[in-house]
């Protein structure tokens, strides 16, 4: 018998591989490999879970209609140009299933996340990686790359896993530049976290244009990474292609309950960030005080890369996942020398500190 055959370019798909969470048998594990809420979840959220609960025997609202007017609200838009998705990966593989196929090209950046070109496989293009610089977006190797196929550009603002932003005036010259067929999908997963006066998550293109998505994520800075619960901004046309593809009940009912609530606390959200601007300097000073490379950051996370052979980032990560810390090794991302830290409680940041100094000094 024959067994039924996939097409071709889903057999070029390489898995994507999350952040671990086990450090091996009867070693008590710290995670800090998956960019995870450092404080947890806003009280309020929680409890408007639970609440939820209550209900889990009906079908959630198919069209998100209090969140995406909750998200209008608090973002300065239209509720008819809000979609609201199963995580932001859901929202990532609809647009390139929407707008892109046989023959088409998805330009993606060097060490962007890896999803894109997964998606744009799935949907049956060609991701096309340009190259980055100094680990920052360049908005000319993008402009150099594009084609007569080019029908996507992804570019995720700050960037996945090097923490690197590009500037308000970069990101719209990159819109100014494009053609207007080409759909620009800014994603801004960590976009709380990005503090500079002229960072921009791209919400004022995607509410002003007819061809900029701006995506974003309640998985980060809001701490509901368990709930998959994504969003994006677009112009209403484009809107209405997702919804006619999407799953009828995409968001479930206690996860739309609860991002309303995140959206609410606004003391639960201006604590994360304190913490996490706070513990982003003592970090960075930390590793560069090692001897370490660190990629200025404007995340959640930090990208450090090792000096030599004999203390790499292998080694490194070997020796911290024997102690119960559990980083982010990037080689599939061709980093292959750098590790990827999500800023944590302080016990952890301490205690990764604390490894990394034994490690660098000689313990193995």
């Amino acid at each position: 018998m024959t067994a039924p055959k996939p097409r071709a370019s889903i057999l070029e798909i390489a898995a994507y591989k999350p952040g671990r969470s086990k450090a091996g048998a009867g070693v008590a594990a710290r995670k800090l490999s998956a960019n995870e809420s450092a404080l947890g979840t806003s009280p309020r959220a929680r409890e408007a879970y639970i609440d939820a609960a209550m209900n889990l025997h009906r079908y959630p609202d198919g069209s998100t209609t209090l969140l995406r007017q909750a998200l209008a609200d608090h973002f300065g838009t239209t509720p008819d140009r809000v979609i609201c998705g199963h995580g932001s990966d859901d929202l990532i593989e609809l647009l390139a299933i929407a707008y892109c196929g046989e023959g088409d090209e998805v330009i993606v950046t060097e060490h962007a996340f890896l999803i894109y070109s997964i998606a744009a496989r799935t949907a049956g293009a060609t991701p096309v990686v340009v190259p980055e610089n100094g680990l920052r977006t360049d908005i000319e190797a993008i402009l150099t790359g594009v084609t007569p196929r080019t029908k996507m550009v992804f570019v995720a603002n700050p960037n996945n896993p090097t923490g690197t932003y590009i500037s308000r005036a970069e990101l719209n010259d990159l819109r100014a530049r494009l053609r207007d067929d080409i759909l620009l999908v800014v994603d801004a997963a960590y976009a709380e976290f990005a503090d500079p006066e002229d960072y921009t998550p791209g919400l004022e293109l995607a509410r002003e244009t007819d061809n900029v998505v701006m995506l974003r994520t309640f998985s980060k800075a809001y701490g509901l990474a368990n709930l998959r619960l994504g969003w994006g901004c677009a112009a209403p046309a484009i809107i209405d292609i997702l919804n006619r593809i999407r799953g009828p009940f995409n968001v479930s009912g206690p996860a739309q309950a609860a991002g309303i609530a995140a959206l609410e606390d606004e003391v639960f959200m201006a604590r994360v960030l304190t913490h996490n601007a706070e513990w982003r300097r003592w970090y960075t000073e930390a590793l560069t005080r090692l001897g370490l490379e660190v990629v200025p950051s404007v995340a959640n996370f930090l990208l450090f890369q090792f000096p030599d052979a004999e203390r790499s980032a292998a080694l490194a990560d070997d020796y911290l996942t024997r102690h119960g810390l559990l980083l982010r090794r990037t080689d599939e991302y061709l980093l292959p020398n750098s590790l990827r830290v999500t800023i944590g409680t302080q016990e952890e940041n301490e205690a990764v500190i604390a490894a990394l100094t034994a490690f660098m000094n000689g313990d193995r």
